[in-house]
This record gives C-alpha cells, sequence and structure tokens, in this order.
C-alpha cells in the first residue's frame, strides 16, 4: 500500500490523522462537535488503513477519560477545586491536541498522557 498517493477525505494519510486529533478542538466553536468529529473522522476511515485507526482509538480513548475527568471536576465545583479542574483539563487538551497533531503530521503515534486505555 502506497501511502503517499492514497488519499482520505481528499487528504493524505498523515494530513488525515493530524486533523483527527485536531478536530477535537472544534469544541471551541461549536460545542458538542469536537466530540462527534473525531469519532466521526476515525470510523469512517479506520478500516482503510491501520494508522487511522491507531489515531482514531488514542483520540477517542482521550475524549472519553477527558468526559469523565470533566464530570469529577464538575462535581468538586462545589468546593471551588472543580473550577481549577477543568480550567487545567481545557489547557491540556489544546496542548495534548496539538502534540498528538504535530506528531501525526511526522508519521508518529502519540499517546496522550492521563489518558484512560478504553479501546485497545
Amino acid at each position: 500500500m502506497n501511502d503517499n498517493k492514497e488519499e482520505y477525505w481528499g487528504m493524505p494519510l498523515n494530513t488525515y490523522c493530524m486533523l483527527i486529533h485536531l478536530s477535537q478542538l472544534t469544541s471551541i466553536i461549536i460545542p458538542g462537535l469536537g466530540f462527534i468529529l473525531p469519532i466521526v473522522m476515525w470510523a469512517t476511515n479506520k478500516d482503510k488503513h491501520e494508522l487511522i485507526d491507531q489515531h482514531g482509538k488514542i483520540t477517542v480513548n482521550w475524549l472519553i477519560s477527558l468526559f469523565i475527568y470533566s464530570i469529577i471536576c464538575g462535581i468538586l465545583i462545589v468546593v471551588l477545586v472543580g473550577a481549577i479542574g477543568l480550567i487545567i483539563l481545557a489547557i491540556l487538551n489544546l496542548v495534548f491536541a496539538i502534540i498528538a497533531a504535530i506528531k501525526a503530521n511526522n508519521g508518529e503515534l502519540w499517546v496522550y498522557p492521563l489518558s484512560i486505555k478504553f479501546l485497545k
């Protein structure tokens, strides 16, 4: 399989994998889209290339982990610690998505720190 010539949604493989990671940041503009878009991108092409499947699983694992951490922080808002936790989570999500996207564009696989492995 020649990865340089194959395209996914009109993009080369590494670019597509990079956008799987960056697509989670679309929640900044449209709430919820950052959860749905990476899953759709992964699900529609996961069977076409192993790298897409790997990047998608890593991203979905992080999104589920982030959701769980956000719920915990939301509960902890009562004691004011949760607000700080939510701010930290927002910063980590931005930084982790950018790091993962850069790595993906370079053809590398990067697992998000603090991510719980739901999908293997």
